[in-house]
C-alpha cells in the first residue's frame, strides 16, 4: 500500500552520483507514476565527484554537474541544502532539519561517506583540508591563493595519504603552485592496489613530476603559528617537515549515523548491512553506494555504487537483480601518470602465476596474473603505460586468447590479438555495460557510431577508459552488417580529414568557400572550419588571418594568443630548445613588469606571460619582436616546443649536442600546422633528461648517432614513443622527421594525436619504416616537397600582423575605444605576482604587488 493510497513514493536520502543514477534508472524504465523525493545535503545539483581534480584544470562547478533531466522530471521533488535528521521507521517517514515530515513507501539511503582525518594533535588548524567535495576543493584553492599572497611566496604543502585520491590531491596542489610532499604510512604508494615493485615504479614517476614522496612515514603532530595557521608536521621517526597546507586523504568512513539511530543492522566496521538485492534489515529500506556494506565491506568507488543503484531500481520495479560484488578495478587520473589495477592484482588465487615486464628507465611496470595453465586472465597491474587496460579488464576470468607476454610487450607497437569479447564481458564497469549491450545498441537500436552508443547505453559516459574498446566493438559490428563506421569530418563533409586533405591538395583550392562549394554542403561549423583552416595553412602557407580564412580559426588562433578562464590572454614567445640569452631574459622580464603580467616557466622550457588584455597584445608582441623573439605558437595546433637537456656542451654524460639539434629542429618546424599540437624532445644521452620518449618525436643521442622515437605524447592517455630508427646522422635524422611529420599531417584524422594515429597504422612500425625509408608508397618526394614548401613559406605570425594595419584592427576591446580595458574583467594577485597595473599606478611609476607599491625601473 502506498503512502498516498495510489502513487508509490520513494524517498532518496543523498544527492550524489549514486543517488542520481538510481533516480535516472528508476524513472527511465517505467511509465508508472512513481513519486520520488530526493533530499540532498549539499546546496548543489549532483556533480561528478570522480572528476573533482579537473576543477583545478579550469573546470567550473557547472562543468562538473551531472545530467539535470532526471531531477527535473515532473515526478521528482528535489530538496537541496536539506538534511534528514532522523528516520521514523514506525510511521515510514523521514524528518528533515526543517521539521518536514516526509512519508515513504520505500526509502533509499545513499548518504555516501565522509573523508577521515588522522587523530593527531592539530588536525583542525587553519590550512588543514580534506579532499572530498566541491566545497572542499574550492576552500583549498581559496586558502592557497590568499595564504601565498599573505606570505609573499609559494606555499609548501603536504598530502597525508598516498592512495588514489592522495595522488590526485598532490597533482591539484602542484597545479596551484604548491611545492608538494606525499606522506604515506605504508611502504608504497597506492598500497591497496599495487604490489611493491609497482609502487616503486609509481614513486619514480610521481617524483619525476616534482612531487616528493615519503613512505613508511606516520604523522604524529601538526604545529601552528600563533594565528593557528599550520606551519609544520612531526613524523613518528622524529623528523619535522615544514608545511603551509595539509590535505588529508586517509580514507573515507560510511555516513551510517541515520541507520544507527533508526536501529538498522550496521557492520561493526561501519556501513549499513545489505543483501544482494540492496535491502537492509528493514524490507522497506534499501542502501546503495559507499554507505552500504556488502560481505562486510564498504568500497569508495563509483562503479559498484552504480551497480547497486541499478539493482535497487530493478528490485523496486518488481524484477530480479542481484549485486554481484565489488569490482575494485581502478585507474589513476593524474595527468602524465598512467596507473591501473584490476582483478586479482595480488595473485591471491591458488596456483596463480605472475607475468611481469619492467623497464625502470622508461618508468614502466606491467604485471598480468594468470591461472596456473597461463590461459585465464585473473588480474593485473599497469604502471607507466596503461593503454591495455580497456581491453584487458573485460577479459578477467576469461581466456586471454594468446601468449600473456604479447599483452605486456606488443611487438613493434602492434597490440596483442584479443579476439571478440563475449557478450557478457563487462566493457564499462562504471555503468555496468557489457559487450553484448553495445552490440545490441548497434543491431537493435540503430546506433552507427560511438557517440550514439554512449547516449543509448551510458557506456563511456563516466571515466571514459573504455571508449577505445567500445570503438573496436562498434566498428566490428557495423562491418558484419556491411556498414562502415562513419569517419565523416562533420555533417557538412562526408569525407574524413585525410580524404579532405587529399581533395584540397589535388584540387588546388585555397579558400573555405571554394572547398565547401565543391566537396561539402551548407555553411560549415566549428568542427570543419578549424580543420579546413589547418589544411589550407599547410598547403598554402598563408597567414592564418589572411582573407576569408581568418574567420575559420579557433578562438586562440584568431588572436594568436591563449584565452584564459578570466577572459585575459597569455603570450608565449618561442625559445628554441630552451636556449635564451641573458638579454632575452631581461626583455621578457621587463615586458612582464611593464604590462603587469603573471609569469611562469612552462614544462616545455619557455616563459608564459598571463593576464594580457586583447588590446595589449600588439604592444607586447612589438616589444618582443623588436628584441628578436617570435610567436611560440602556444595557441595553435602546430609545433609547440622541442625540449632539450644541456647535452655534450655542458653535461659530463652527454655524447652529442642536444641543445644545438633541438634549436635546429624547432626553427625547422616552427609554425607547422597539424591535426593536433606536436612536441619534440632531444636528449643528449640515454639518461633521457629531456623525456624524449614522451614526445611525438623523440631523439636520443648515442655514440653511434641519433636514435629516433615516434608516437609518444602526454595527452589524456599518455604513450611512450616507439623506436623508429637507430644511429642516424644529422641529415638522415632531419629527413626522417620531415617525412614522419608530413605523413602524419597528410593522413591523420581531425584532432588525432600522433600516438593514436600511429596505433591505427596498418602494419605498425615496420610499415612506417618502409614508408619513410624505403618509399613503399611512392610518396617520399611529395613529403619532402611539402616540407620544403613549409620552410620557404614560413613567416612569423606576430610580425606579419604588426606590419598589416587591417589585421591589427582585430585587437580592440571596443570599436570606439580601442585601448580601453574590458570593465567586466577583474584581476587579482597570483601568489604574490603582479596584476595588470591601473593607469594611475602606471603614471605613478609603480605596480601593485600583494598590497605593496614597488618601484618600476624605466
Amino acid at each position: 500500500m502506498s503512502s498516498t493510497g495510489t502513487t508509490p513514493h520513494v524517498v532518496v536520502v543523498g544527492a550524489g552520483m549514486v543517488a542520481h543514477r538510481f533516480v535516472e534508472s528508476l524513472l527511465s524504465r517505467t511509465d508508472e507514476q512513481w513519486r520520488v523525493t530526493v533530499v540532498g545535503e549539499e546546496p548543489r545539483h549532483p556533480y561528478d565527484r570522480v572528476g573533482l581534480t579537473s576543477f583545478f584544470a579550469g573546470a567550473s562547478a557547472t562543468d562538473l554537474e551531472l545530467d539535470p533531466s532526471p531531477l527535473a522530471d515532473e515526478r521528482v521533488r528535489f530538496l537541496r541544502g536539506t538534511t534528514v535528521a532522523r528516520i521514523d521507521r514506525e510511521d515510514a517517514a523521514v524528518v528533515t532539519d526543517r521539521g518536514e515530515h516526509i512519508e515513504y513507501d520505500r526509502l533509499v539511503l545513499a548518504t555516501g561517506s565522509y573523508a577521515a582525518r588522522l587523530a593527531v594533535d592539530g588536525y583542525d588548524h587553519d590550512g588543514c583540508f580534506v579532499y572530498r567535495t566541491l566545497d572542499d576543493v574550492e576552500r583549498l584553492e581559496r586558502y592557497v591563493q590568499e595564504r601565498s599572497t599573505e606570505l609573499g611566496r609559494p606555499l609548501v604543502g603536504t598530502v597525508i595519504g598516498g592512495g588514489l585520491l592522495g595522488l590526485e590531491a598532490a597533482g591539484a596542489l602542484q597545479g596551484l603552485g604548491v611545492e608538494c610532499t606525499v606522506v604515506q604510512s605504508s611502504d608504497r604508494l597506492m598500497s591497496a592496489q599495487l604490489d611493491l615493485p609497482a609502487g616503486d615504479a609509481l614513486r619514480r614517476l610521481i617524483e619525476d613530476r616534482g612531487i616528493r614522496v615519503r613512505t613508511s612515514a606516520v604523522t604524529t603532530r601538526l604545529d601552528a603559528d600563533r594565528d593557528r595557521h599550520v606551519v609544520g608536521l612531526e613524523l613518528r621517526d622524529g623528523a619535522w617537515e615544514r608545511t603551509d597546507v595539509v590535505v588529508f586523504t586517509v580514507g573515507v568512513r560510511p555516513r551510517d549515523e541515520l541507520a544507527r539511530q533508526a536501529g538498522l543492522d550496521v557492520d561493526p566496521r561501519g556501513g549499513i548491512v545489505i543483501d544482494d538485492g540492496c535491502r537492509t534489515s528493514d524490507d522497506r529500506i534499501l542502501a546503495i553506494g559507499e554507505v552500504a556494506s556488502f560481505g562486510a565491506q564498504c568500497v569508495g568507488l563509483v562503479a559498484p555504487g552504480y551497480a547497486m543503484a541499478e539493482v535497487a531500481a530493478t528490485r523496486l520495479l518488481g524484477q530480479d537483480a542481484a549485486f554481484p560484488g565489488f569490482d575494485l578495478s581502478t585507474k589513476l587520473k593524474l595527468s602524465g601518470v598512467e596507473v591501473a589495477s584490476f582483478g586479482d592484482a595480488f595473485a591471491e588465487t591458488p596456483g596463480a602465476l605472475d607475468v611481469v615486464y619492467a623497464d625502470p628507465i622508461a618508468g614502466v611496470y606491467k604485471k598480468l596474473v594468470v591461472s596456473d595453465d597461463a590461459k585465464t586472465l585473473l588480474g593485473g597491474i599497469l604502471v607507466g603505460d596503461a593503454s591495455a587496460y580497456g581491453s584487458l579488464r573485460p577479459l578477467v576470468g576469461r581466456a586471454l586468447g594468446g601468449d600473456p607476454v604479447a599483452y605486456l610487450m606488443p611487438q613493434d607497437g602492434v597490440a596483442a590479438p584479443t579476439g571478440d569479447l563475449p557478450d557478457d564481458a563487462l566493457v564499462c564497469s562504471c555503468n555496468s555495460v557489457t559487450a553484448g549491450t553495445i552490440r545490441s545498441a548497434v543491431h537493435d537500436e540503430g546506433c552507427t557510431d560511438v557517440a550514439a552508443v554512449k547516449a543509448c547505453t551510458k557506456a563511456g559516459a563516466a571515466c571514459g577508459s573504455c571508449v577505445m574498446t567500445m570503438k573496436k566493438i562498434v566498428g566490428a559490428e557495423l562491418a558484419k552488417t556491411g556498414v562502415a563506421l562513419s569517419n565523416a569530418l562533420c555533417e557538412h563533409f562526408s569525407m574524413s580529414r585525410r580524404q579532405l586533405f587529399d581533395a584540397v591538395r589535388v584540387s588546388g583550392l585555397q579558400t573555405f568557400s571554394g572547398v565547401i562549394d565543391r566537396f561539402g554542403t551548407g555553411r560549415g561549423c566549428d568542427i570543419c572550419k578549424p580543420a579546413l583552416a589547418s589544411i589550407l595553412s599547410t598547403l598554402t602557407g598563408r597567414h592564418v588571418l589572411d582573407g576569408e580564412n581568418a574567420t575559420l580559426q579557433d578562438t586562440n588562433d584568431h588572436v594568436m594568443a591563449n584565452l584564459q578562464k578570466d577572459g585575459s590572454y597569455s603570450v608565449v614567445p618561442r625559445i628554441p630548445g630552451g636556449e635564451i640569452t641573458p638579454e632575452g631574459l631581461l626583455v621578457i622580464g621587463q615586458v612582464a613588469q611593464d604590462f603587469g603580467l603573471y609569469t611562469k616557466i612552462t614544462g616545455g622550457q619557455r616563459i608564459d606571460m598571463f593576464g594580457a588584455r586583447l588590446e595589449q597584445l600588439p604592444d607586447i608582441w612589438r616589444r618582443l619582436v623588436d628584441a628578436g623573439f617570435e610567436s611560440g605558437h602556444a595557441y595553435g595546433k602546430s609545433l609547440r616546443t622541442v625540449k632539450s637537456c644541456v647535452g655534450s656542451t655542458w653535461c659530463r654524460y652527454g655524447v652529442q649536442d642536444s641543445v644545438g639539434m633541438a634549436v635546429q629542429l624547432e626553427l625547422r618546424y616552427r609554425g607547422l600546422r597539424s591535426p593536433h599540437k606536436i612536441k619534440l624532445g632531444v636528449s643528449g644521452c640515454a639518461r633521457e633528461c629531456a623525456e624524449a620518449r614522451g614526445k611525438d618525436v623523440g631523439v636520443i643521442a648515442t655514440e653511434a648517432g641519433w636514435n629516433m622515437y615516434v608516437g609518444g605524447n602526454g595527452g589524456f592517455t599518455p604513450r611512450h614513443a616507439v623506436l623508429l630508427a637507430e644511429g642516424l646522422d644529422d641529415e638522415g635524422l632531419l629527413r626522417a622527421i620531415d617525412r614522419f611529420l608530413m605523413y602524419y599531417i597528410f593522413t591523420a584524422d581531425r584532432l588525432q594525436r600522433t600516438a593514436p594515429w600511429f596505433e591505427d597504422l596498418e602494419g605498425g612500425i615496420d610499415e612506417l619504416r618502409r614508408v619513410i625509408f624505403d618509399d613503399s608508397l611512392g610518396i617520399c618526394d611529395d613529403l619532402d616537397a611539402a616540407m620544403a614548401h613549409h620552410l620557404d613559406a614560413y613567416e612569423d605570425e606576430w610580425k606579419a600582423t604588426l606590419d598589416d594595419p587591417e589585421k591589427l584592427r582585430r585587437f580592440a576591446s571596443f570599436v570606439n575605444a580601442p585601448t580601453t580595458p574590458d570593465p567586466s574583467l577583474a584581476y587579482t594577485a597570483e601568489r604574490g605576482q603582479p596584476r595588470p597595473a591601473t593607469t594611475e599606478e602606471r603614471e605613478a611609476g609603480g605596480v601593485l604587488i600583494a598590497g605593496t607599491t614597488l618601484e618600476v625601473r624605466r
